[in-house]
Order: C-alpha cells, then structure tokens, then sequence
C-alpha cells in the first residue's frame, strides 16, 4: 500500500471505528493485520484522534525503529507497546482552572515520591478525576515522601474539582473528605 495514499485511506476508516466505541488499540491491530503498514496505520490512527500531524510523526519517530523487531501476527503485540508508549495519546489544552488542578495533582505526585508511569498518560490526556481518585487512595510508607504536602495539594486539587459539576461529583466529594480527613490526623499528630 503506498504510504501516502494508504494512510490518508485509513485515517476515515479509523475515524469511523473510533465513532462505534473502538479501542485505538484494537483500530490499529485490525488495520495493521489487514495492511501489513505499522507506521502507516499508527499515523492513520493519530489523525483520527485528532494528534497533530506533526506531533504523531514525533511520536512515530520514536518508536518506529521496534517495528523491524515484530512479525506477521504480532500485531496486537505491536498495539500494545503503541499504548504504552502514549503513542495515541491526545494531549489534552487545559483552561487556567484545570491547569490549575493538574499543577496541583503535580505537587501530590513529587509528595508521594512519583507516580507510576502508566498516570503520564492520564496527566496528559488531563484525566484530572482519575488521578485524583487514585491518588485519594494512597498509603504511605515509613520514610516515603512528603504526607503533609501531598494532603494539603490532594485537598486543594480536591476542592477546584468539586466546584465543577460532574457525574463523577459524589466520588470526587468523597475522595476530598478523605484527603481532609488524612490532612487533619497529620496536622493534629
């Protein structure tokens, strides 16, 4: 398939499967088995996310030499380190208030002693309720990081978050009741 022609085939394809709930995981297997083109497909599917041309061939860049290490058949394989690599993942444009919000979950993230790798995607897609959430239920270890700071960013994270309306309102509420709660034992101790 040329690489020109073939990949601006696919970019609506792909746009429709994203449309009917598809995984950019499985989008890219599918297209990927089909046409036997991993960077082609891998672009195809950053366009239709809506990655900039320009950032997706970045990206591409970075992780296109591991395509000569796959074969035939491994191309869920393939989707997988895609994934992981946050080859699909759309950088998120916050506005001042959820800039805000992430700067904060930035400080708990340095008070805790970092955070997994697998949160760079969610911080930046801006998935600010998810990692607050999975922050809110964070146990320290003797000698760990910053408990003080880290409570007092989770609750002030906490606070912006609530002021917004959401379905996910009641959840973000009882997370921020709980960073209250460990920042008042830390403060009484």
């Amino acid at each position: 398939m040329n690489r020109g022609r073939g990949e601006d085939a696919l970019v609506p394809e792909a746009q429709e499967m994203l449309a009917a709930g598809r995984s950019e995981e499985g989008i890219f297997a599918e297209l990927a088995a089909r046409t036997g083109e991993l960077g082609t497909c891998a672009m195809a599917v950053c366009l239709a996310l809506g990655v900039p041309r320009s950032d997706a061939q970045a990206r591409l860049r970075e992780v296109e030499p591991l395509f000569a290490e796959f074969s035939v058949g491994e191309e869920q394989l393939v989707a997988t380190l895609l994934t992981m690599g946050h080859v699909f993942i759309v950088d998120r444009v916050l506005d001042e208030h959820d800039e805000r919000i992430r700067n904060l979950l930035g400080t708990a993230a340095g008070a805790r002693g970092g955070c997994p790798g697998s949160l760079l995607g969610w911080f930046r897609a801006g998935e600010l309720t998810k990692i607050f959430l999975y922050f809110a239920r964070t146990r320290f270890r003797d000698g760990r990081g910053s408990p003080p700071d880290f409570w007092a960013a989770m609750t002030a994270a906490g606070e912006l978050l609530v002021s917004k309306d959401g379905s996910d309102r009641a959840e973000v509420m009882a997370g921020l009741e709980h960073c209250r709660t460990q920042a008042a034992a830390i403060g009484a101790g």
